[in-house]
């Protein structure tokens, strides 16, 4: 999955404007306007497409923690320049405020079965040996089960949501 498909479905599932996704970038510290926006939604074979940085998409996910929980009291997170699925199901975690135990049930919505010791793999440092990589149809059906839980009447009508 591409920052852009993943950018696509977050505005979908929280009925996001553009003017609102401008707004969270900059509540990341990320000055964006509503045309880079409108740009970074398109489809890659559409002419105006932009491709949405690593850090450009770790400033997003930070206003939406901020969005979503409130500014933290100190210094705002620091963009990451490279992200992983691992650290985007994490900055989803925090933004939703989600206990493993929600998680679950959000994949669950997606007939994905997945126990508390599989799911914290996700989270651990790399270097731990129970380290897992969040692979992207694993982060798919994340937010196709989040879609279905905060969406269901659209998502019984709409087929495809990209």
């Amino acid at each position: 999955m591409t920052n852009n498909d993943i950018l696509r479905r977050i505005r979908y599932i929280f009925n996001l404007r553009d003017a609102g996704l401008v707004d969270i970038f900059r509540l990341g510290d990320k000055q964006v306007t509503v045309k880079s926006v409108f740009n970074l939604l398109l489809k890659e074979d559409e002419p105006d497409y932009k491709s949405l940085s690593d850090q450009d998409f770790a400033h997003f996910l930070n206003g939406f923690i901020v969005k979503m929980r409130g500014a933290k009291d100190g210094p705002q997170a620091v963009a990451e320049s490279t992200l992983t699925n691992n650290l985007i199901l994490r900055k989803l975690k925090i933004a939703l405020n989600f206990k493993d135990d929600d998680i679950i049930e959000i994949l669950d919505l997606a007939d994905i079965r997945i126990g508390k010791s599989e799911l914290s793999a996700f989270f651990r440092n790399t270097n731990h040996r129970h380290y897992r990589i969040c692979k992207d149809q694993f982060l798919r059906n994340f937010l196709m089960g989040l879609q279905l839980k905060l969406r269901p009447k659209e998502t019984a009508t709409d087929e495809s949501i990209d």
